[in-house]
């Protein structure tokens, strides 16, 4: 009896195991056959389900909203102004995508045609084109006083439109257009019924003469270090920032007789489009720090940020305004490092997206801070050749053999004689384990620093070591997983984890 009830459960559960693995297997065939034929969210492609602040956010300025008769309301003026932006904002992904979708929600029928006739010539041409707005100056003409039309011109809009033909680029423009454009409020959308080209008028904006002379100074004497607390590398800001660790560090770069530090900021970390006010709080209480201790700071934006599509500059653009606004009038503040070695994003992200958002954004902080200086922190010499004539003084890194830096140096020197030079980021790990062959040592990388302090010295190089401690725990995000790569990364300081000194240490301290 027990072994036939033994034999009726066995067939019982072989039955349903195999109806239940059948079961998924038509669940998975089904949900790939619904995954291949359909198509991405057409909603999710635009943003529109998100706010626009989000996605696409140039910076706009109301210069008049006086009107006669009905007055502008404050919350008809946010919803003007947000379905203008979604209008631009769905025109530049319609020339980009060479698609129709969306423009019906903010264009009337007539202005709709003809985006719809220029989305057909582009698709006979094959052509398309990467396009965004970087700033509007608006100044209301007319509000009726049913409130359903408003009539507005849009002066000085800054425009950036690549063209392509095919995955050709083959044009590249900036310019400077006025509009007037009418808008209906219908179905509770305000809709661009017309957007007509006029004259622009003469600026008449007081331009204010950037005075860096200064700080410029200070940078050809810059004798510092880039720093990370030793117990929360590459997250400055999280959440065990503690300002009398800082302080204390402060306080042995003092001692060292430094006079620099450099610091980098994350975009994600920092707020992305939507700067957190708390992170800028902390940032403050680095730079009241580091004036304390007479140490001059030059920071690092957009670390390990990677998307230079034009599509989101002007959210990297309130990024950084909101960053620099905030703090470009610390004492502390010596300068603005752009990105940090931005020529490594050239092959995964196109060498000509990277230098052209670069050089936007070079424009737009020089727009915001008339008094410090700025820069770009590339990889290598060869690098920093990019947009030389852009920034105010050059700045690069070099982990290469000591005995090739002044030739690479010198060559760097004379395609740019007239800008300041910086070494940025230099140095050597002591790391001597079997990932390094056993060749690594702490007196190899003093020897390291004498032979390198020996050629700043003599060719007086304004330099950043790289860095104060050796750090117990590295980011995978910094060198990866491999051990091989990211063993070394652990011990570059002229401290150990312990905040011991190290013989560098001694090679590194200015001597009086």
């Amino acid at each position: 009896m027990a072994i036939q009830l033994n034999k009726t459960l066995y067939r019982t559960v072989l039955i349903v195991t195999f109806l239940a693995i059948n079961g998924l297997i038509l669940y998975g065939i089904g949900a790939a056959w619904a995954f291949m034929n359909t198509g991405a969210d057409k909603t999710s492609m635009l943003h529109l389900e998100v706010p626009m602040d989000d996605v696409y956010k140039p910076n706009l300025e109301w210069s008049n909203i006086d009107n006669p008769g009905r007055p502008m309301e404050e919350q008809a003026l946010g919803e003007i102004t947000n379905d203008y932006m979604n209008a631009w904002h769905v025109r530049n992904i319609a020339f980009k995508k060479n698609d129709r979708y969306g423009i019906e929600d903010f264009y009337t029928d007539s202005a709709r045609a003809r985006l719809y006739d220029n989305i057909d010539l582009n698709k006979k041409n094959n052509h398309w084109y990467k396009r965004t707005t970087l700033s509007h100056k608006s100044a209301l003409d007319f509000y009726t006083a049913d409130g359903t039309m408003v009539v507005f011109k849009d002066y000085n809009v800054e425009e950036y439109q690549e063209t392509y033909e095919g995955e050709t680029l083959i044009l590249k423009e900036k310019d400077t257009t006025s509009y007037q454009i009418m808008m209906l409020l219908e179905d509770g959308f305000w809709r661009i019924r017309h957007l007509k080209e006029i004259p622009t008028p003469a600026d008449t904006t007081e331009v204010i003469e950037r005075n860096i002379a200064p700080k410029l100074e200070k940078i050809k004497n810059q004798k510092g270090i880039n720093y990370y607390p030793k117990d929360s590398p590459w997250d400055t800001f999280g959440k065990r920032f503690n300002d009398t660790i800082i302080d204390q560090d402060f306080q042995i770069i003092q001692d060292m007789g430094l006079n620099t530090i450099r610091v980098f900021l994350q975009y994600e970390d920092f707020g992305k489009n939507r700067v957190d006010e708390k992170k800028l709080a902390l940032l403050k209480i680095l730079l009241d720090k580091a004036q304390d201790h007479k140490l001059d700071v030059l920071i690092t934006l957009f670390d390990f940020y990677g998307d230079y599509d034009i599509s989101n500059w002007t959210l990297t653009h309130r990024h950084a305004e909101a960053i620099v606004n905030s703090v470009k009038d610390h004492p502390a503040l010596l300068g603005w490092d752009i990105k940090n070695e931005p020529d490594l994003d050239f092959d995964s992200r196109g060498e000509n997206t990277v230098i052209q958002w670069l050089n936007q954004m070079i424009l737009e902080i020089r727009k915001w801070d008339k008094k410090n200086p700025i820069t770009i922190g590339w990889s290598n010499p060869e690098a920093a050749l990019n947009l030389s004539k852009e920034v105010d003084f050059i700045s690069f890194h070099y982990y290469k053999k000591p005995q090739y830096f002044i030739e690479s140096y010198k060559i760097l020197r004379y395609l740019t004689p007239n800008k300041p030079i910086v070494l940025q980021e230099y140095g050597d790990s002591s790391y001597d384990g079997m990932w390094s062959g056993f060749l690594g040592s702490d007196e190899k990388q003093a020897a390291y620093y004498k032979e390198m302090q020996g050629y700043l010295e003599k060719e007086n190089i304004p330099f950043l070591f790289w860095t104060l401690y050796d750090f117990e725990k590295v980011p995978s995000s910094v060198a990866g997983s491999l051990p091989w790569k990211t063993k070394k990364q652990h011990f570059f300081g002229c401290l150990d984890s312990l905040g011991n000194k190290k013989p560098s240490y001694f090679e590194l301290a200015i001597k009086n």
